[in-house]
């Protein structure tokens, strides 16, 4: 049983949309209108501010939760249900499911610096690049996990996935990274098919138009390459949270949180990134565990194994592949660094 149905909680989505199109507004219209080179000190302020909005809605969730669930007939007449254990679980659930994303949310970092190095984007014109690609996956991200909460009520699928996420892991910890070609992109040889593409960048645009034909610029090639890119990230980082928790608000609240402190997040670690050598391999562990737990461990504790233990499982194994980056070097490491302008 679902404690956040929608059909009875759809208000409560709606506040959460219209809170997320209020940031996104406030973001673009008045702190970014303008094109810029984002310092370190903004990305630094504003990764604080998003990961204190999603700790804030996360204690709020869970007040709200107590207080709402108290006075729900529906979940009361189940013998043995507790309102403030349940909203405990609901508050664990979603700074698990944010940890997660956050974490998963780092290859896209790796992404974003070889295709903005790539295509040779100038670092202004990054942000807003970021911005309309977040757009986008907040959309798709919405559609898969409409979809996910559907496929994720058949026992069958949920170890499909685990098992995909036990492969996917192990792939990421024994296979070297390869070199990315954005040539070999199918959606970017569909843009190109379709329409004409200058050979240089026209400021901030995505769209020109010269002696009348409707051209897109070298910035719109980028964004569909990130588009495509999250869609990809999504067959994982989707069913990760699934195993999480198996209510679509938190997911959904979660992931979007995630999403919209990514822009800031790679700004701040772009230029770092490098030294984090063994994260892909906490990452890996992560996608693993996770795979696990939908495969066998929610099985093995009667149907859901502890939350707690899957925030200090994730948490611990994030820490140690951190920690081991910092005192470890590797054999040979290569620096990646944001594109200067």
């Amino acid at each position: 049983m679902q404690l956040f149905p929608i059909a009875e909680y759809w208000w409560l989505y709606l506040i959460f949309l219209g809170f997320v199109g209020f940031m996104i507004v406030l973001d673009l219209g008045v702190f970014h209108r303008k094109a810029h080179k984002i310092s370190m000190r903004e990305a630094g302020i504003w990764s604080v501010v998003w990961v204190s909005l999603a700790l804030l809605f996360n204690w709020g969730l869970m007040h709200y939760a107590a207080h709402s669930f108290a006075g729900n007939p529906r979940l009361m007449a189940i013998p043995g249900f507790d309102p403030l254990l349940a909203s405990r679980q609901v508050g664990l659930e979603f700074l698990t499911g944010y940890v997660v994303e956050k974490a998963l949310a780092v290859d896209n970092i790796f992404v974003f610096i070889v295709i903005f190095s790539y295509f040779n984007i100038p670092t202004q014109y990054q942000h807003r690049i970021l911005f309309y690609g977040i757009l986008g996956a907040l959309f798709f991200r919405g559609v898969f996990i409409a979809i996910g909460s559907v496929l994720m009520t058949w026992h069958a699928v949920v170890v499909i996935f685990g098992v995909l996420l036990l492969f996917t892991g192990l792939k990421m910890l024994f296979t070297s990274d390869k070199e990315m070609d954005p040539e070999k992109n199918p959606m970017l040889r569909l843009v190109r098919k379709f329409l004409p593409v200058t050979t240089k960048i026209e400021g901030p645009e995505f769209f020109v138009r010269k002696n009348g034909v409707l051209m897109a610029t070298p910035l719109f090639l980028c964004l569909a390459f990130l588009e495509f890119s999250d869609v990809i990230f999504a067959v994982d980082s989707i069913p990760a949270i699934f195993a999480i928790t198996k209510e679509p608000f938190i997911v959904f609240t979660s992931n979007i949180f995630a999403i919209l402190g990514l822009r800031s997040m790679y700004f701040l670690l772009a230029n770092v990134m490098h030294k984090f050598h063994y994260l892909k391999h906490g990452l890996a562990f992560v996608l693993m565990f996770v795979g696990l737990k939908m495969v066998w461990l929610n099985e093995a504790f009667d149907g859901k194994f502890p939350i707690s233990w899957s925030l200090m499982i994730i948490s611990g194994i994030l820490i140690v592949s951190i920690i081991a980056s910092l005192l470890f070097k590797p054999n040979s490491s290569k620096s990646t660094q944001v594109p200067s302008a």
